[in-house]
């Protein structure tokens, strides 16, 4: 793996996992929300959880869908951010994390992916073959 790959990885693992401990001290540690533990636990923690594994192996697939369960987090920091003014420097660390993993697991992916020769396949290719 190539230094370049490697700081990729690095910064999608150590955002993501940032993401998931800063969701978590949000909304158990403090008291903003009226809604419960289990609804709680179920919209904001168990999406991060999917695609963990997968993360913590260095996946190149799994860090390109999990970018699909980030936009979940990335517009909900938005939306606290306009909505809940005093909520927002939960929001804003909410959102610098986001686009941090969605940077890292992004570039990783591609990156990675091209390294071991993974992708889609053009269509031209396809039919040349």
């Amino acid at each position: 793996m190539s230094p370049n790959i490697a700081g990729y990885r690095w910064l999608a693992l150590v955002s993501y996992i940032g993401l998931l401990s800063w969701v978590l001290i949000w909304q158990f540690a403090t008291d903003f929300s009226q809604q419960s533990v289990l609804f709680k636990s179920l919209v904001y923690v168990l999406p991060l959880l999917f695609p963990l594994l997968g993360i913590v192996r260095g996946k190149p697939y799994t860090h390109a869908w999990a970018n699909f369960i980030l936009m979940w987090y990335f517009l909900h920091s938005l939306t606290m951010l306009y909505i809940a003014p005093e909520q927002r420097w939960w929001a804003t660390i909410e959102l610098l994390l986001t686009t941090l993993a969605f940077a890292g697991c992004t570039l990783f992916a591609r990156n990675q992916g091209r390294a071991l020769g993974l992708g889609l396949k053009k269509l031209k290719d396809e039919q040349d073959g």
